[in-house]
This record gives C-alpha cells, structure tokens and sequence, in this order.
C-alpha cells in the first residue's frame, strides 16, 4: 500500500511539473512571437514616417507617467527578477508584462535606442511566477520555474534554445543553481523558441562568410579583439549607469525619460544618425560584409545609454549586438581577420562582457553562426568577460559570478 501512495505521488508530482513546464514555455513562446511581431510593425511604420522621431520627448513622457502611477512594484525590470529568484517574496505582479511590452513597443516606434530581451525575460518569468499560488510551490519550486521562464523567454526572443538554458542559470550565478533547475530550463528553452516558429514569427539570420584556419597568430589576434570588446562592455555599463544616476536627479520621474528623448533627438540632428534608432539591425547585418565606421559602436553606446539610463523600456543585448558587431567590423581594418568573423566575435563577446554570461554567449555564437567559429568566439567571449571584471547591466549583488568557476567550465568545454 505504501509503494503504491509513493508510486501515485510520483506520478502526480511528474505531472504536475509537465503542466508547468508546458504553460511556462507556450505563454513564453507566444509572448514573444506576439512581441517580435509588433516590433516588427512599429519599426517599418518609423521607418516610412521619420518625423515620429519628434514625438520621442513626449513618448518618454507617456512612459514615465504611466510607470510612475501604475508600475510600482515593477520598475526594477530585471533585477527585480533576479532579486526575487535568488530572494523568493511577494509574487513578480503580473502588470508587469503589459506594462513592460507596451513602453518597449513605444519606445522603438519613436526611435529609441534600445533591445529587446530584457522585455522578454521579464513577460516570461512574470507569467510564469503566477502560478507559485495555484500549483502551491514552495520557494525551491518557484525558483526552479523562474529559471525556467527566464531560458524560456530568451530563447523565444531569439530563437537560440541552445543559448537559452544556459543563460537562464549562467545568469543567476552557476555555482549556486539548483541542479533540479537544469531540466525545466532545458525544455522550456526548447517549447519557448519552438512555439515562437510556430506563429510564424522569424528571426533575423546572420551569417559570417569566411572562417580563418586556426592559427597561433589568429588567436593572438582574437584575444587583442577580446580586450577591446571588454573594454566597450565597460564603457556602456558604466555610461549607462552615469545617466541614470544623472537623470534620477530630476525630481520628477515621468520628466526624467522626457529629457533623455530630448538629448536623443538632440543626437539625431546630426547626419547618418538614423541607423542608431531602435535595434539596429540593418547595420548590424551590414557590419558582418564590410568595414564599420570606428564611430558607429561608440555612438550606439552613447544613444542607449542615454535612452535607458533615461528609464525608456527595452533590453540592453541587442544594442550590445550593434555595439560589438560594429566594433568587430571596424577592428578589421587594423587586425588581419576576415571582417565577418570579427563581427561575429565582438557581436557576442561584448555582450559576454556586460552580462557576465560568456558560456550563453558562446553557444549562441555557434547556433547563429556555426560551430567552426567556436574557439575565435571563445577566446573573444573569455578575455571580454576577464577584462570587463564585475561592470554588469544587471546589478543584484548575487549575480556577480566567480571568475574562477567560469573559468574552469569555459576551459572544460572548449579546450
């Protein structure tokens, strides 16, 4: 009778857990696709009306009223995720999703500098900690869910699953990740990315042209490129957290995005600025078959961290994409490695660099890319994450990951 109550409480906790793996990656999925499709939308719309660029002040006023009156609780974005991961408390507010997709959607139809992961981590593990109460999880549970919805979301949002579970535990400190997280994320990642496919909602292709043969000298090359992706990682960190630092000086928060649209529209003046608006993406496919102007990733950097340091919505990984893609680009002038691979490194090296995730990074280099450029991707990713030291877009104390432990997986996987 025993071995039967144990078998049926088995099943049921089995079960149960299906249920929750299945909603968190189908909602996460649908999310996104539902997201990517407006981003979509709303850039050709700003594409063809160039002059909603001069509504970009206002539009940072509508934001920053609707977050000062109804997005209490929630503005933390982020950080409050992984606060509440690490700390599990009061439920992540499910306003947050409407909340976070509808001032990302706006923020780009007016031509702010901005991504588009950190809207979808948050729709996902938002969604996925309101069913805590309903399914009666504990606080290990609702861990293990909120890593789930986080995998889930990134690898719906760019289609990389691969990526996707790494990054849901390499993000929240990888020696201190359950190990009962690994399967939900690996799943989730898997459905997520699957369903997004299914509503017929694409992701962007890049492709680097030419792989140089591995050589002692293109490695050497490769950690000189590291070096300086890390050291652009720092700069946007620490230029992002100086604006915001800045701007929160104005009393009025609804006032504060209000004057950073006015300094981005400011900066959009000038000539061939244009290409900074949104993600970027034109000129980030464009880095990976010709030479970049050396001033493109410096002016990214300084259009979103203007942008988000002012507190429009949006991620910080795409515009990292522009910023290490361009400057990899521009590197090929001066480093004798074909510009594509450039590119591709500093694409995600820069991002290793900022968000403390070189494994992630690596892997989606390889699903993006393919497998030869593993070792130019993770020497770049290594030295990046190395020199960038503990600068992070994502600052919860509990995040900052020890050097040696990556170190000793990056080395494992890859040497």
């Amino acid at each position: 009778m025993a071995k039967t109550t144990v078998k049926a409480s088995f099943i049921a906790y089995g079960f149960k857990w299906l249920v929750l793996i299945l909603i968190v990656g189908v909602a996460a999925g649908t999310l996104s696709a539902l997201f990517l499709a407006a981003l979509n939308l709303v850039t050709i719309f700003r594409d063809n009306h160039n002059w909603m660029l001069y509504l970009l002040p206002f539009a940072g006023l509508v934001i920053g009223f609707v977050y000062h009156h109804k997005g209490k609780g929630v503005e933390r974005g982020n950080n409050l995720i992984f606060d509440t991961v690490h700390n599990p408390a009061a439920i992540i507010p499910f306003k947050m999703v409407p909340l976070v997709l509808t001032g990302t959607v706006v923020t780009h139809l007016f031509g702010g500098s901005a991504g588009r992961e950190g809207t979808a981590l948050q729709m996902a593990a938002a969604t996925a900690d309101q069913l805590h109460k309903p399914f009666k999880l504990n606080a290990a549970e609702r861990t293990i869910l909120l890593i789930a919805g986080l995998s889930a979301g990134f690898a719906s949002v760019f289609g990389t699953p691969l990526a996707g579970i790494v990054f849901g535990v390499e993000v929240l400190l990888l020696g201190k990740i359950p190990v009962k997280a690994i399967l939900p994320a690996i799943v989730t990642a898997f459905i997520g990315a699957y369903v997004t496919e299914l509503w017929g909602v694409g992701h962007t292709h890049y492709s680097i042209a030419f792989i140089l043969p591995l050589t002692f000298r293109g490695i050497a090359y490769s950690v000189i490129a590291g070096l300086a992706f890390g050291l652009a990682a720092i700069a946007f960190v620490k230029l992002t957290e100086a604006f915001s630092h800045g701007f929160k000086k104005i009393s009025y928060p609804p006032l504060r995005p209000f004057a950073g649209g006015v300094l981005v529209l400011l900066l959009f003046l000038l000539p061939g600025t244009y290409k900074f608006a949104g993600l970027g993406i034109p000129a980030i496919l464009d880095s990976f078959n010709t030479a970049s102007q050396g001033s493109d990733f410096a002016l990214k950097i300084l259009f979103t961290a203007i942008t988000l340091g002012s507190g429009f919505k949006g991620g910080e990984v795409t515009p990292l994409f522009f910023i290490g893609a361009t400057l990899g680009s521009a590197l090929s002038v001066f480093l004798p490695l074909p510009v594509g691979l450039l590119a591709g490194m500093g694409f995600v090296a820069v991002f290793a660099g900022a968000a403390k995730t070189p494994l992630a990074c690596c892997l989606m280099a390889m699903e993006l890319f393919g497998l030869s450029c593993g070792i130019y991707v993770a020497i770049a990713c290594t030295v990046s994450f190395f020199i960038s030291g503990r600068h992070s877009i994502y600052n919860a104390p509990e995040n900052k990951t020890p050097r040696h432990f990556l170190f000793g997986k990056i080395r494992n996987l890859f040497f």
